[in-house]
């Protein structure tokens, strides 16, 4: 009775232990963490575009609280400005953020995958090749490659030393060796070439972490649970924004420009042409401040441009230097929002960019002296900016030659609208006159009420 007794006993907390057991295996299982991971495709020129992509991800991963920020790269390169920026987020972010390289991390790559927590590459990928140059592939003045030197240095350096605090788990030297080929490393490199790891390479010198084949096994190997990923791409907006600072678009912002201030100078007041010249001139210069290419200034000298050529047409009867001002100021100001520079200088612009965009310039300036010159042939025109800058004909020199006395009180016609400034015809010679009282149609009866600084001053006959 005793045996069979105890066998029952330990029978029942044989059944507890596996019952234990089991539960708690389930029980774990079930507690497998899920990792909130946001992954950010790096796969082209680093420029403003992926900076604010980058930017609005990392804002759209703190406020949803996401565990995790893969940024997905290949890309050859693209701005330093962009790059140092790019580096600062990523080493101010309070969510880890790692990098996984497929296939190139060169230049500006390089700089932001050293930002990264940790760094993955596939087999087959490089990192490195920091030399700074222009859009032609010219190595870039020294300045240059000095501040990226530095910069290189001092983000390996930010991601710290290892647990003896001796030694840097990125050498510092390597990184500025990615830079520049007169840094010698033992073992590492010779002098005379600028470093680029392969993913093999990168790994003996602790420049990458592990070699994946993939996002989806990088995720399953390094995170201890499942990953929900999220994929953040370009918006529509970015995308509109990167077709609008395409050279042809451009050169047709650009016409549309210059058309608008002429036709609306052509019947000063506020219409159709000035609606599209403000409209190109948005489209123009927003896309390109948002890139980095126009400058606060640059924009104002613009303004301040428009605004002299408004002056000379409307305050100063006739065209001089303000007006040439004026001209030279827009044409200027958009040749400079074509170019990236910093206080005028444009070492990072190869000579054929710079001819490039010299050239849209022309181009337009030709088709818009050609599209005038057809325009007023059909139209019979003697000058091709009689109105736009209130050049008199010469049947109109000999009517002024008159007293201005003697035309007050005449009665005419308006032949072309006075808005506020237009042509009237009073007892068949036409004079420029100024309706200050407001705008006058074609066809209108006036007559002259006086006269100021050489025009006629006229007003709907009763």
């Amino acid at each position: 009775m005793k045996s069979t007794y105890l066998f029952s006993r330990l029978s029942v907390l044989f059944s507890l232990f596996i019952f234990t057991f089991f539960s708690k295996l389930t029980f774990a299982q079930a507690e497998v963490k899920e990792f909130k991971v946001m992954q950010i495709p790096l796969r082209q020129e680093i420029s403003p575009v992926i900076t604010r992509l980058i930017s609005n991800g990392l804002k759209k991963a703190n406020q949803e609280k996401y565990d995790l920020v893969v940024l997905d790269m290949n890309t050859f390169g693209g701005l330093l400005a962009d790059a140092d920026s790019i580096r600062i987020m990523i080493l101010n972010s309070p969510i880890p953020i790692w990098v996984y390289i497929n296939k190139n991390a060169a230049s500006a790559g390089a700089l932001i995958s050293i930002a990264c927590d940790k760094i993955f590459m596939q087999s087959g990928s490089t990192i490195g090749a920091a030399t700074v140059v222009n859009d032609k592939g010219e190595v870039a003045p020294d300045k240059y490659q000095s501040y990226m030197r530095g910069i290189m240095r001092a983000t390996a350096e930010a991601k710290g030393k290892d647990s003896a605090g001796i030694n840097y788990l990125r050498n510092p030297f390597i990184a500025e060796a990615m830079v520049d080929e007169r840094i010698s490393i033992a073992n590492v490199t010779d002098s005379g070439r600028v470093i680029t790891f392969t993913a093999t390479e990168a790994m003996q010198y602790q420049y990458c972490d592990q070699i994946y084949e993939n996002i989806n096994q990088m995720l399953d190997k390094e995170l201890k649970g499942t990953a929900k990923i999220s994929v953040i791409s370009l918006s529509w907006l970015d995308k509109f924004i990167g077709f609008l600072l395409h050279p042809a678009v451009r050169g047709i912002l650009i016409a549309g420009i210059i058309f608008g201030l002429y036709f609306e100078l052509q019947s000063p007041g506020l219409g159709f042409p000035s609606i599209a010249a403000v409209i190109a001139a948005l489209l123009y210069f927003a896309p390109a401040y948002l890139e980095g290419l126009a400058a606060n200034w640059e924009i104002f000298i613009f303004l301040i441009g428009v605004v002299l050529i408004c002056v000379e047409i409307f305050a100063i009867p006739g065209f001089g230097i303000i007006g040439f001002s004026g001209i030279t100021m827009v044409f200027l100001s958009l040749a400079l929002a074509m170019i990236r520079n910093v206080n005028f200088d444009f070492s990072l612009n190869s000579s054929s960019h710079i001819f490039e965009s010299v050239a849209i310039i022309f181009v337009v300036i030709i088709s818009f002296i050609y599209v005038l010159i057809t325009f007023h042939q059909k139209n019979g025109a003697k000058y091709l900016f009689k109105k736009a800058i209130l050049a008199d004909t010469q049947e109109n020199i000999r009517m002024n030659e008159l007293p201005m006395s003697e035309l007050m009180r005449l009665s005419g016609i308006v032949i072309t609208d006075c808005k506020p400034i237009g042509k009237v015809l009073i007892n068949g010679q036409i004079h420029t006159a100024n309706s200050n009282i407001g705008f006058l149609v074609k066809d209108t009866p006036i007559i002259v009420v006086g006269e100021d600084m050489g025009q006629l001053i006229v007003k709907k006959s009763i």
